[in-house]
């Protein structure tokens, strides 16, 4: 059975994705505005057999265009055991995050959640285009709310301690969720050590068997 996107399907996903501007033209909040010009961040790959789902691009990500081009990849990459290189090659991974704008910033400097305008719109429509992915990362409570559904447990934290559970279903791509690589997370990575003793060699074991013919 084909699991391969046409090359043209995937290449009007992209050109409209890259067009869309709902959240600056007709938000789904008339007062939520996006405050900048929308800059979609994603990689769309037709042979990735891991999918990277995010939260949405941060600024510097917004201003470069390169999504986790900042310490929060750093960080991921070292989970991965990839270098940039790898990250970035299309064929290993596609990053497909749950806002694919930056949302800007609330009013104690955080970013904002992902606009709610973008899940509804893209998400499935991307995820038919990439059906040889594998195993989807859902980094952070968004992508692991829209990834497993009912399936998700009442806490991130407790969502990433059932990982096992997720990655045993049957029933589509296998879901990894991850706790967000966020500097602001160091302080959940040093009361939970489970997470690099437990998960991350597991994490490594699917990416140098995912991406091991490339």
């Amino acid at each position: 059975m084909d699991r391969t996107a046409h090359p043209d399907d995937m290449a009007a996903l992209r050109a409209a994705i890259a067009a869309c501007r709902v959240c600056r033209d007709a938000p789904a909040k008339a007062d939520d505005v996006l405050p900048h010009e929308p800059r979609p961040v994603v990689v769309i790959s037709p042979t990735a057999r891991i999918l990277i789902a995010g939260q949405a691009p941060g600024l510097r990500v917004h201003e470069s265009g390169l999504p986790f081009n900042d310490a929060s990849g750093d960080r991921l990459r070292t989970w991965l055991g990839v270098d940039r290189a790898a990250f970035y090659d299309p064929g290993r991974f596609a990053i497909v995050p749950m806002g694919l704008c930056f949302p800007g910033y609330d009013a104690h400097g955080s970013d904002l959640p992902p606009r709610r305008e973008c899940a509804p719109l893209w998400r499935a429509r991307i995820m038919a285009t990439m059906p040889q992915v594998e195993l989807v990362l859902a980094i952070g409570q968004y992508a692991q709310a829209w990834h497993l559904g009912a399936a998700r447990a009442g806490s991130m934290t407790e969502t990433v301690r059932e990982w096992r559970r997720h990655l045993g279903l049957n029933v589509g791509p296998a879901v990894l969720p991850l706790p967000h690589p966020s500097w602001r997370n160091t302080g959940w990575l040093k009361r939970n050590p489970w997470f690099e003793e437990e998960i991350l060699p597991e994490l490594q074991g699917w990416v140098k068997r995912l991406t091991a013919e490339i």
